[in-house]
């Protein structure tokens, strides 16, 4: 975990979803643990090695649990949010809910003639 000065509770909740793709991520793993492949096709655009990077930040974050399976030929790695991640995922859905009607104003302002005469 980082060793940060933070200035408040927001601040340090902040520090761990920080980013493009890890709120995306957690949602991802919000239902049911996922492997890595299935995780990533669940973001399309995601980097390999990006998706490696922030898997292993919310890890150390303790947000993300990583299970390897040894029990078959190719062993198998698993991601699941823990109790903590899943609380955060839990404080992050009335965000989206603003998020979806801020995305319903900006459409609406876009179908609006006003906006057509610019």
């Amino acid at each position: 975990m980082k060793n940060q000065p933070y200035q408040c509770g927001l601040d340090a909740a902040i520090d761990v979803v920080d980013g493009k793709w890890k709120v995306l991520i957690l949602w991802a793993l919000h239902e049911r643990p996922r492997r890595f492949g299935a995780t990533r096709r669940e973001l399309p655009g995601i980097s390999e090695k990006v998706l490696t990077q922030q898997l292993r930040e919310l890890e150390a974050d303790l947000v993300v649990h990583r299970e390897v399976f040894e029990d078959t030929a190719i062993p198998r790695v698993e991601y699941s949010l823990t109790e903590f991640g899943q609380e955060l995922n839990r404080a992050l859905g009335p965000l989206g809910e603003w998020g979806r009607k801020r995305l319903q104003m900006l459409k609406e302002l876009d179908d609006s003639p006003s906006s057509l005469a610019g």
